[in-house]
């Protein structure tokens, strides 16, 4: 008998539409493996009422001869970056403990009337400021891989998950739901995706609201899906998608039909590879599955060009400046007086409690960003620094502009490396955000760009390489994908720990 833990999006959708599962019994399988996981830390918050209600009400809507939803009977995981009514929302921060929206985010709300149910609220890097999911007020969400040795014993030592949606990409990975939300501001869908040899997809800037979505920097941030396939993100992608008026920045378009657009043929396609992305010290494993990706990607069609982006370099200086300073404005509202944690010392006067509840609530890494937020848009300096960082933003989109005229998509690795043990990099700022190298400038130009597993490491972990594409041309980054998947035949996954 099947184990329903070990389908995806696709076959879940698929198996309750033709009876051969019913969707309460989907749910029931994933809510009984999630509360087995508590070692993994993935949800700081669970649901299982929600995703039994949910599927309930697909098995009764298919009873009754209804026109299944597009994700009746499938039981999904909630970043706790999404707003979601009467559910615990807090950005994996203390400053919003004891938050309750009364209110659903636009990417939920779009899921759930898809017929999606949520199993909980998924661990996150605080205000999705990491790239290991160490800064959670939650704890370490811890990934559900182990290093292996030259003799194939497996190491204890705990591994980064990738962030900030590393409760995510934990909990896809470790088979605790079919797929998940995240939000990508640069690069924390992709780099988690490819520490836990997964898919995740971050789309066009604005093709996903980002109303009810608790922002960070909000000229970057984007939501998009965590699975463990091409088809599931186009699947979940079609429900996340969409036109929202309470948005400014969301798209007035159509959503296109991406999975059934799907094709891993490639002919008359072109490659750019980015000659700026092969960076000093690269792992030769990194550069290995690059050119693997190339020979893939070839074989499916398509023709391989070499192309420039040269502001590439300063892409990252520039992403640490601008984020930085949208995040001290955003976080500016979360003072103690309307909602979250207030810390009120005795004869404390107004600022005196501001001052409290923000050291108290914000973390160390939070705090880190607000400062030099606010430092680089001060009077003395914001010239020097944010205008300067925004020139540079625009000289990096015009790179990929030009770069289009001589390829369709391009390909590149996701991150430097594959993951690395809790705590290596904690102490490091610098170290940790060179993690973020090769998926910050696509972020900066807002284009849709994804990360594909294509391997192992000699130690068992999983790599991932990256398909960035023009803006809107979610299908093209798609099929790409798609080619690289059906060659890899990846099919490694965790063994269970926890």
């Amino acid at each position: 008998m099947v184990d329903l833990t070990d389908l995806g999006v696709a076959a879940i959708r698929d198996g309750v539409r033709e009876g051969d599962f019913t969707a309460r019994s989907v749910a029931e399988a994933f809510v009984a493996k999630v509360a087995k996981a508590k070692l993994l830390n993935a949800f700081i918050v669970e649901t299982p009422d929600h995703a039994l209600a949910a599927a309930d009400a697909a098995d009764a809507a298919r009873a009754a001869g209804e026109v299944p939803k597009p994700l009746a009977g499938v039981p999904i995981g909630m970043k706790d970056l999404f707003c979601t009514k009467g559910t615990a929302t807090t950005a994996a921060s203390r400053i919003l403990e004891g938050f309750v929206p009364p209110y659903e985010s636009a990417v939920s709300e779009r899921l759930f009337n898809a017929g999606a149910g949520m199993l909980g609220k998924l661990n996150m890097d605080q205000f999705a400021m990491g790239s290991s999911n160490e800064t959670s007020a939650f704890g370490n969400v811890i990934s559900p891989w182990r290093r292996k040795g030259a003799d194939g014993i497996g190491s204890n030592a705990a591994l980064a998950p990738g962030g900030s949606s590393g409760g995510s990409s934990a909990a896809v990975s470790a088979r605790l739901c079919p797929g998940a939300t995240g939000t990508d501001t640069g690069g924390s869908i992709r780099q988690p995706a490819a520490f836990t040899g997964i898919s995740g997809i971050k789309p066009t800037y604005g093709r996903c609201s980002r109303w009810g979505t608790i922002a960070f920097a909000s000229s970057l941030d984007q939501a998009g899906p965590m699975a463990r396939d091409v088809r599931d993100l186009a699947i979940m992608l079609e429900a996340m998608a969409g036109f929202d008026a309470r948005d400014a920045t969301s798209l007035q378009l159509d959503v296109p039909g991406w999975e059934a657009g799907l094709s891993g043929d490639l002919k008359g396609k072109r490659v750019g590879i980015p000659k700026e992305y092969r960076v000093d010290d690269m792992p030769e494993e990194i550069d290995a599955l690059w050119q693997q990706g190339i020979a893939w990607l070839r074989d499916a069609g398509a023709e391989i060009v070499e192309v420039s982006l040269p502001h590439t370099r300063y892409a990252l200086p520039a992403y640490y400046i601008i984020a930085p300073a949208e995040a001290s404005s955003n976080l500016a509202r979360y003072d103690g007086v309307r909602y979250g944690l207030r810390d009120l010392p005795a004869g404390a006067g107004l600022q005196d409690m501001y001052a409290a509840t923000r050291a108290d609530g914000f973390g160390a890494e939070v705090k880190r960003r607000i400062l030099i937020g606010t430092y680089v848009l001060s009077a003395g300096f914001y010239d020097a620094y944010f205008t300067q960082a925004a020139k540079i933003r625009t000289l990096i989109a015009r790179d990929f502009e030009q770069a289009w005229a001589r390829c369709d998509v391009l390909l590149a690795p996701t991150a430097p490396s594959a993951a690395f043990a809790l705590g290596k990099k904690s102490a490091d700022p610098l170290a940790m955000y060179l993690n973020d190298v090769f998926t910050v400038p696509s972020s900066l130009a807002g284009l849709p760009a994804m990360s594909v597993p294509g391997g192992v490491d000699k130690d068992g972990l999983p790599l991932g390489l990256q398909i960035i594409g023009k803006p809107l041309d979610e299908q093209g980054v798609l099929n790409a994908g798609l080619a690289i998947e059906q060659r890899a035949g990846f099919v490694a996954q965790p063994e269970a720990w926890w």
